[in-house]
């Protein structure tokens, strides 16, 4: 499949950071360590015995899908989980929520080839807009995916900006660590693209600190990655050293990146 990504930095557009982490309960604690470690079918299992419970529902989808993403499998658990999820949606809130897990599983789709849901992608989207308050919760995480839309299926790199953007300073307001790790990610490599190198050098890092602060393994592989783009030999080539190691310490997750890496490993 012909690579969908921005220069250098963003192999399928395929991360997000919709799941919670950080929280206190020993749950969610687990939740984030075992997703954090790329083992999404055993963190939605914690949430299974709650999946009447509207948030425990959709967490449950959103790990599901997000393991898509990683590992383009379990497309049909993913779509099982987030049926459920809206089946038990009562709030506006809720069914925004779930609106916007449906348009990015729909993107996941479309980006990784398995089937054409662009326009379901959009419209799932424009109806979580229209539900997701301009200062809820959600917010800012339905702008970087509407971002992500705009630059990988819409290619239109200014649309994206303006939506990474407001999804930046929303997770800045709320103090959204792992999701400020995305849009830094998002924004540098949009600065890539237009051949600013310490812009996308100093996103690229920020990313990469952040992930590494909050032990989100299955991102550093990604966000060392992109960051050798921006560096030159022999930093470029240590980085994505590490970045090899990490990635096959979790058994060649995410899948998209295995382009990025496997060529240089043969040099």
């Amino acid at each position: 499949m012909a690579d969908t990504a921005m220069s250098g930095s963003e192999s399928r557009g395929g991360e997000d950071p919709s799941l919670a982490y950080g929280k206190e309960t020993p749950v969610e604690t687990a939740i984030w360590r075992l997703r954090s470690r790329g083992c999404w079918t055993d963190a939605a299992a914690l949430l299974a015995p709650h999946a009447t419970e509207p948030a425990a529902a959709l967490e449950r989808a959103a790990l599901l899908i997000e393991r898509c993403l990683y590992t383009e499998q379990g497309w049909a658990d993913a779509e099982e989980a987030l049926r459920a999820a809206e089946a038990v949606a009562g709030t506006d809130e809720e069914r925004g929520a779930a609106a916007c897990e449906r348009g990015y599983l729909a993107y996941a789709s479309t980006l990784l080839g398995v089937r054409d849901r662009a326009d379901e992608a959009r419209m799932a989207l424009g109806r979580a807009a229209a539900l997701i308050g301009p200062s809820a919760t959600g917010r800012p995480l339905l702008d970087f995916r509407r971002g992500l839309i705009a630059q990988n299926l819409g290619d239109s790199p200014q649309a994206a900006r303006a939506a990474y953007r407001r999804a930046h300073a929303g997770a800045t307001a709320q103090g959204d660590s792992l999701l400020l790790s995305f849009t830094w990610r998002h924004l540098a490599g949009l600065a890539l693209r237009e051949g600013e190198l310490a812009e996308a050098r100093h996103g690229f890092a920020e990313s990469l600190r952040i992930r590494e602060e909050l032990g989100y393994l299955v991102g550093t592989a990604p966000a060392l990655t992109a960051l050798a783009t921006t560096e030159t030999e022999p930093e470029a080539g240590r980085l994505r050293a590490e970045a090899r190691r990490l990635f096959q310490l979790l058994g060649g997750v995410p899948t998209w990146l295995s382009a990025q890496l496997t060529p240089r490993a043969a040099t």
